[in-house]
């Protein structure tokens, strides 16, 4: 199994971080296996566009609630590392009080 659960929508409450406040939380590893989706669909084309981070973050979102991480932004760039047979994925977590 790739993830720890794929989920649908976000179970946590909004944490209300704007595009450059998410640029402001410093990336870390994150285990693949670790990760709760928030989304159980991918576009294709997505990924396997080779520019599909150009104009956005560079690493993934994850929010971190009730002891779980939960994979926001980034199951493309997730999903990309698992078929380069990668374990772990460079990630925003931002943690968020419930």
């Amino acid at each position: 199994m790739i993830f720890k659960r794929v989920g649908e929508g976000r179970p946590y409450p909004d944490h209300g971080l704007s595009t450059k406040q998410w640029a402001g939380v410093p990336p870390r590893q994150v285990r693949l296996d670790e990760l709760v989706t928030t989304k159980d669909t991918l576009q294709l084309a997505t990924l396997l566009d080779e520019d599909s981070t150009f104009y956005g973050d560079l690493f993934a979102h994850v929010v971190e609630w009730r002891g779980e991480l939960f994979l926001e932004d980034g199951l493309h760039r997730a999903l990309r590392a698992a078929l380069q047979q990668r374990n772990v994925l460079h990630a925003r977590v931002h943690p968020v009080a419930g």
